[in-house]
């Protein structure tokens, strides 16, 4: 199987790379462009795999086309190159505000969407998947093995897309924000040093994910194990609860309302 990727920014470099470190796919089988070719030339040069000159040359040539671009550019590329996409081949789209029946209303081959996360550089985390009703079982097995080499994948309906990217694919951005004010404030408060600060924050995000992974203990069940009552954790707890009010709900209200605005480009593109 020949995979293409167009586009090779951020997370058109982290798909390649997963795919290419976790022997996925082999670098002989790989095919990919950018509007600057010299992004994908830099990859090539640690991934291997063929750098083409154009979309069209890259779908031409893969049997399975992922379409890393953004979201208000994925149109022009599937409009300018639909007849290359013959019935046999799939289209996959990373972005979530572009539907699979989008996708679908323009395109004659298999369709579906694949966010990924960062985490998935790390050959871990979760990817998330869509597949068109007119997506061959072929190419849902495909989709889902290329996956699996590189996270967990995880079937979800198109009303949660905007949410379960939140979670997946901003929530490392997010909560390496919330990392950095902690790290900060420690230093701002107290004699440690930003280094030292750095590594035990580092370390015990690795070590908290190692035990959620494991299953020995749960999020409340962790919280409950580590906030002895009125010890110092709990006076911690205590500051959070009163100080963070509604931020969460306020952050995924404004990701919901992006969402929207981004959709709304993606139809008046699109028509459906």
């Amino acid at each position: 199987m020949k995979v293409g990727i167009i586009g090779t920014g951020n997370m058109g470099k982290v798909i390649i790379e997963a795919f290419i470190e976790s022997k996925a796919i082999s670098p002989s089988r790989l095919y990919m462009t950018n509007r600057t070719l010299k992004k994908a030339k830099l990859i090539q040069e640690t991934t291997g795999g063929h750098v083409l000159n154009s979309s069209e040359e890259v779908i031409k040539s893969s049997d399975i086309v992922f379409i890393c671009v953004k979201p208000h550019d994925v149109y022009r590329v599937i409009e300018e190159n639909k007849d290359c996409f013959t019935e046999d081949k799939c289209a996959v789209s990373i972005t979530s505000p572009v539907s699979v029946d989008q996708l679908q209303s323009i395109l004659p081959c298999s369709c579906a969407r694949f966010i990924p996360s960062i985490t998935n550089r790390a050959l871990s985390g979760v990817s998330l998947l869509t597949f068109g009703s007119d997506c061959t079982e072929h190419w849902k097995g495909t989709l889902t093995t290329l996956a699996e080499h590189i996270s967990t994948p995880v079937l979800i309906r198109e009303e949660v897309t905007r949410v379960a990217s939140d979670i997946v694919s901003c929530g490392p951005a997010f909560f390496s924000y919330l990392t950095q004010r902690f790290i900060n404030a420690a230093v701002e408060v107290t004699e440690i040093d930003a280094e030292t600060a750095t590594v035990l924050a580092s370390e015990m995000l690795v070590g908290l994910g190692d035990l959620l992974k494991k299953e020995i203990y749960t999020l409340p069940a962790l919280q409950e194990k580590v906030c002895v009552k009125g010890g110092v954790t709990g006076k911690g707890i205590d500051v959070m609860e009163r100080e963070l009010g509604e931020v969460f709900e306020k952050l995924f209200q404004a990701t919901q309302e992006k969402f929207t605005d981004d959709i709304a480009e993606t139809k008046s593109q699109f028509g459906v």
